[in-house]
């Protein structure tokens, strides 16, 4: 952590717990976490993420990134992905900051902006770029009116309105661009994406999928594949096994019971795909993850 970013940290751990804080700032969410061992698969919305404190791994597919309090994250739509907290103990724990991007808001402030032409497809949905002093300034007020919550309602969307501004003036300015135009190859990926989230326990179709995008069979694989890191099958099972997992961790449910639920037709095959994804059959993962929560408890 940059010694600039010591009110911003102040300000967090003020007002937020161990785990996800939800704020009264909309959208605006506080994560406070130790270490951890190993990598944990994680969704990851359309959101800003900014780091206070320690630093986090993010795999997408095959591509490996880390980033810290000198950078910031952008994700464009929701990917399911892997990720690892470092640089952070009892006495330091990881802080981050993240803000849900509203895409009718980005789409006002880039209205109001000098017009850009650039092409269609937009690249990878995720990035991470430098932290400049304009988004620390901008970052800190918005965070500020949690000491003062009455103050929220009418400042929280100015700040909210300037954060946009200064990250759409940034490298992933392009990027944010193509998250407010629902028509273009990113707004057709993220309602293909929202379609397999509102489906991902039944059998993928790929003619519904393409209806849903308004896109062709091979139009919709390439960009999603250049978009998330993976095919359409693969970001449904991604999904399911994330699901399941939580669902394993919330309630005394049977693996195959689980199976089923989140769309698997053969118990058999989800613990297959499961040890694959997590390092650890169903019952033996939840079991070390309950006695990691635990321990630190």
């Amino acid at each position: 952590m940059t010694d600039h970013l010591q009110p911003h940290l102040n300000l967090a751990l003020r007002h937020a717990r161990s785990g996800v804080t939800v704020t009264p700032i909309p959208r605006l969410e506080i994560g406070v976490g130790q270490a951890t061992s190993g990598t944990s698969p994680c969704l990851y919305r359309s959101m800003i993420c900014f780091i206070l404190q320690g630093s986090k791994d993010v795999a997408i597919h095959d591509n490996l990134m880390r980033y810290d309090s000198e950078q910031y994250l952008v994700s464009a739509l929701d990917l399911p992905l892997s990720g690892q907290i470092y640089d952070a103990d009892s006495g330091r724990p990881y802080v981050s900051v993240s803000l849900v991007l509203d895409p009718a808001l980005l789409a006002q402030v880039a209205a109001e902006m000098p017009p850009v032409r650039e092409a269609d497809v937009p690249g990878s949905g995720i990035a991470i770029n430098p932290m400049t002093p304009a988004l620390r300034d901008t970052l800190l007020r918005l965070l500020t009116l949690l000491d003062t919550p009455s103050d929220i309602p009418v400042l929280a969307p100015m700040a909210e309105r300037e954060l946009l501004y200064r990250l759409l003036q940034g490298p992933q300015g392009r990027l944010l661009r193509h998250i407010a135009r629902p028509e273009g190859a990113l707004g057709r990926i993220r309602r293909a994406v929202e379609w397999i989230r509102d489906h991902h326990n039944t059998r993928l179709r790929i003619e519904a999928l393409c209806d849903a995008s308004g896109m062709s069979r091979a139009s919709l694989h390439r960009h999603f594949v250049a978009l998330t890191g993976l095919s359409p099958v693969q970001y449904q099972k991604q999904l399911r096994l994330q699901e399941a997992r939580q669902l394993l961790l919330a309630g005394d449910h049977s693996a195959s019971d689980v199976a089923f639920a989140v769309g698997y037709e053969s118990a058999s095959q989800f613990s297959r795909e499961y040890l694959r994804q997590f390092g650890a059959p169903p019952v033996r993962d939840v079991r070390q993850i309950r006695q990691s929560i635990g321990g630190l408890a």
